[in-house]
Order: structure tokens, then C-alpha cells, then sequence
């Protein structure tokens, strides 16, 4: 396919390819290069588990604490909240198959659960772990995993959905974010769903789902035109049953790879060929990333950079050698993508969401200062947590860390390093040319010095507008 296909499919399904996977991703047709991407995705993490993570502990009624014990908690929590963004973003930079964190993010962003409201790390774990373990699998089986995951069942209330009392957050977001998307139901469909997961709950003393018959209305149901007494599960095959439910989901992968606005006919076609294969994921992307639209030059270079995409990316193309990467989920976090924590249950809009004059101010000087080598271990560290500071909801709290866990903080600061030499180095072409065709989807803005070589040639091209595209 050659360099040029080869970088837009790579860094369209991953974070920021290097040299040389663009180049040995280059020697492959483009059918060739999806297979082999769909054919070497993870069900699992490569990266080790927080430690924490293996332990279940029941939390507290914090009316039960006193003050101490409350601070201790809250420090707990927090330390544990940046181990858990600092484990994920390690897998993202170290994993194989960067295309498995790709859709494991996505689906984090579709069904949309925040710590903010769950407030155990622990339990946003397992839901990351969930998410990947499916996250190339079938939709279907995706949804009804989901859908009894403790973290989602405590984020949209379905812990209070009980018969006589019916709750309907979990049943509406279902409906509208999950699977059919806004004017393919009614209200009624609502209230009506909304009896049938009565009793879908969660054990405090092991924090895994629970069924509470007790809780459960077992009545007659009318939801889409179906009628039964009907239960969460026969809810969501009604909704996997519905042909807008295809469509939906197909439209948002397309967002998410190929273009903010669909082709309707290919749309479509895409739609049917994912509905009729069971809700395979991987049928789903691969006449996405096989259509004549992903290829299409005025497809190339049209979407953002989210900021761990700009981030993670960035990290991955130059080989940043890192120590923790909690600073690097707070400066994401400061952009505007707080991983665990999206803004409300719509989750991260994207595109021009991204970009405001604060964030792209801060995104220019994270590669400005990342690109001064001889500054890289002092000031461009500390820019990184001076400048996300404060406008990262859930990891603003670097003060309410205890001192050992902001110690391996602020030591993670001084740990990042690029050598730029090295980098330069191992690249067989350090021309214009060719360092554009690596870094850049398209030829850049601005115009570039002729004879820059080096860091000022690198420093030219990350700092071009082009550079926040891919």
C-alpha cells in the first residue's frame, strides 16, 4: 500500500505509529494490512494490574468515619485513581495491538460510566477489563455484559430500580446511547423497559452484579411493539432485534475512523453487513477500514486528535522514554479527556469539542517543551503539571496525595527523556520530505524553513496545525 496508506491506517487505528511499523505496515496491500490488524487484536492487558486491583474491599458509609479515617480514604482513593489512569496509558504506549485500546477506548466513550459517581477504582477496572475483553467480539454480547457491570449499574441508578418503584436512567440511556439513538422510541418504551430491569442490582460485600428477584416487577410488558413479561435480558435482544440499532452504532464507528459526517449509501451497506454477521465488531471494521471513503484523500487529515491521542501518539512516534505516566493522564486530563471521568453520560463529544484557545495553547507548549531536550528533565515536566493543574476533575488532587504516592509523582516528572539524537538517528530519511510524510496527514500550513534538519525540523512540523489532525 505504501508509506502513505500505511501511516493513515495505522495511526487511524492506534496511537501514533512509528518508522517502522509504517514501513513494515508499507509492504502489505490494504486488504493485507486489516487483516492482520483484526487478526492480532487482545482480549487481555499486557501491562500488570494495580496491585489493589485483586482485592475487593466493601466501602465504608462515610457517616461511619471520622476524620481521619475520611482523609485516609480519600487519599486512598485518589492514589488509586492515578494508578489506574497510569496502568491504562502504559497499555496504550506498550500494547501489540494498539488497535484493542482504540476500541477500548471508544466503547469506554459509547457506554459512558465516570468514578466521579462510582467512586471505586476498583470497580472502573474491571469495567476497562470487561470492555477489552470485548471490544473486538460481538456487540451483542458486549451490550448484555455491560449491562450487568456494577460500574454501570451504580452510574445510571439500576441499584434503585425496583418493582413499584421504577428507575428509569438505565432504561432511557440504553435506548438513546447505547443502541437505537434519539427518535427511535417512545417514552412509554422508557417506562416500560424500565420494569423489566427491576432487580438488576449489585452485592456490596463482593461488588459483582446481583439479581434480586424480590425487587423484580415480572408483569406484562409493551416495549417497541413486543409484549411479554418480559426481563432486562429479553429488553435487549428486542433492541439488538431493531435495524436502527446496526445503524447507530455503525454511524459512531465511522465517526470514530473515517469521517465526522457518513456517507449514507456506504453507511448503510455497512450497517446491514454488521446486522446480518450477528454484531460481529470486527465485520464492522473491516468494511470501514476497507471502503473507498477511509482511503478517499479528502478524508485524510479530517479528524482530531483527541488528548490522548495527541499524547499517547506523541509518546509512541519519538520513543519518549517515561517513568510513571500519571503526569501525562493529568496534562490529558487538562485538555479536556479525564480517562474514568467523562463529562456527563454523553460522554467526550470530540472533534472541534477538543479544541478551544486554552487547550490548544496547552497542546502547542506540551510539544513545544517536550521538543527541548536539553530542558526535557526541569521545565517541560513541570509545564506538564503546572499547566494541566486544576482542570482535571477527578486528578486535580495532586495536593491530596499522601507524601510517598507524590513523591513516585513528582519523581514520574523529572523520569521523561527524549533523545533526540537516537530518534534521528534510526530513521533511514531525516529530510523534509520525509519526516512530513511520518509526522504530518497532510502537507503542513505553514511554510517550512528551507534547510531545517534536526530538532528545529521537528520542532517546525509538531508545532504546525496539521500536526493535530489525523
Amino acid at each position: 500500500m505504501g508509506y502513505e496508506d500505511a501511516r493513515h491506517l495505522l495511526n487511524r487505528t492506534g496511537f501514533g505509529a512509528t518508522d517502522a511499523e509504517i514501513r513494515q505496515m508499507a509492504l502489505l496491500t490494504r486488504e493485507q494490512g486489516v487483516a492482520s490488524l483484526l487478526a492480532n487484536t487482545r482480549r487481555t492487558a499486557v501491562t500488570p494490574a494495580p496491585a489493589w486491583s485483586a482485592f475487593y474491599e466493601r466501602p465504608p458509609r462515610p457517616k461511619d468515619l471520622g476524620a481521619d479515617a475520611k482523609q485516609e480514604l480519600l487519599q486512598k482513593l485518589v492514589r488509586q485513581s492515578f494508578e489506574l489512569r497510569d496502568w491504562w496509558l502504559r497499555e496504550m504506549l506498550d500494547t501489540p495491538s494498539p488497535l484493542t485500546e482504540r476500541m477500548t477506548l471508544f466503547w469506554h466513550n459509547h457506554f459512558v460510566s465516570s468514578q466521579q459517581k462510582v467512586k471505586l477504582p476498583l470497580l472502573m477496572y474491571r469495567q476497562n477489563q470487561l470492555l477489552r475483553m470485548h471490544a473486538l467480539g460481538r456487540f451483542g454480547e458486549l451490550l448484555h455484559a455491560v449491562s450487568r457491570d456494577p460500574a454501570m449499574i451504580i452510574y445510571l441508578d439500576n441499584v434503585s430500580n425496583r418493582k413499584g418503584q421504577p428507575n428509569e436512567n438505565f432504561a432511557r440511556e440504553v435506548m438513546e446511547l447505547f443502541t437505537l439513538g434519539e427518535g427511535n422510541y417512545g417514552e412509554q418504551d422508557i417506562k416500560e423497559a424500565a420494569r423489566a430491569f427491576t432487580g438488576w442490582s449489585l452485592d456490596r460485600d463482593t461488588g459483582e452484579f446481583r439479581f434480586r428477584p424480590f425487587l423484580h416487577d415480572g408483569g406484562s410488558k409493551t416495549v417497541l411493539g413486543r409484549s411479554g413479561r418480559f426481563d432486562g435480558d429479553d429488553i435487549l435482544k428486542i433492541l439488538l432485534d431493531q435495524p436502527a440499532t446496526a445503524q447507530f452504532v455503525a454511524r459512531k464507528l465511522w465517526r470514530e475512523f473515517v469521517s465526522p459526517q457518513p456517507d449514507s449509501k456506504e453507511l448503510a451497506r455497512i450497517a446491514n453487513r454488521f446486522r446480518a454477521s450477528g454484531y460481529e465488531i470486527k465485520v464492522a471494521l473491516r468494511e470501514l477500514l476497507l471502503s473507498p471513503s477511509f482511503w478517499a484523500p479528502e478524508n485524510r487529515a479530517v479528524l482530531i486528535k483527541s488528548p490522548v491521542d495527541l499524547v499517547v501518539g506523541t509518546l509512541r512516534t519519538f520513543d519518549v522514554e517515561t517513568g510513571g505516566l500519571a503526569p501525562f493522564a493529568l496534562l490529558t486530563a487538562g485538555l479536556g479527556q479525564n480517562l474514568f471521568a467523562p463529562p456527563n453520560v454523553k460522554g467526550w463529544p470530540g472533534q472541534e469539542d477538543w479544541i478551544n484557545s486554552a487547550t490548544l495553547l496547552q497542546r502547542k507548549q506540551f510539544l513545544d517543551r517536550l521538543f527541548r531536550a536539553q530542558e526535557m528533565r526541569n521545565e517541560s515536566a513541570m509545564m506538564i503539571l503546572a499547566r494541566a493543574g486544576g482542570q482535571g476533575g477527578g486528578l486535580k488532587g495532586v495536593n491530596k496525595l499522601d507524601p510517598e504516592t507524590r513523591e513516585r509523582f513528582m519523581k514520574a516528572l523529572t523520569d521523561i527523556h527524549f533523545d533526540a539524537q537516537a530518534w534521528l538517528n534510526s530513521l533511514p530519511g531525516q529530510d523534509a520530505d520525509a519526516m512530513r510524510e511520518l509526522l504530518l496527514a497532510m502537507a503542513p500550513v505553514n511554510d517550512i524553513e528551507p534547510g531545517l534538519q534536526g530538532m528545529d525540523l521537528i520542532r517546525a512540523l509538531t508545532q504546525d496545525p496539521v500536526y493535530q489532525l489525523k
